[in-house]
């Protein structure tokens, strides 16, 4: 009996384990998004910043 019980713990640890790596794959993914979603931002304010500086050295 303590030989199927141990094994029934075992099987739980390992899914325990596979829902962690799902888990935290699916918050990479979502960090990956957001941070190419911001990046694009990000770079268009930069480009509007150096254009109007060039302006104002220009005037």
């Amino acid at each position: 009996m303590n030989f199927f019980k141990a094994r029934i713990l075992k099987d739980n640890k390992g899914q325990g384990v596979m829902e962690y790596v799902i888990i935290s794959s699916l918050v990479g993914i979502v960090c990956i998004v957001a941070v190419k979603g911001f990046g694009d931002v990000v770079k268009k304010r930069v480009e509007t910043m150096k254009s109007s500086i060039v302006d104002n050295i220009k005037a």
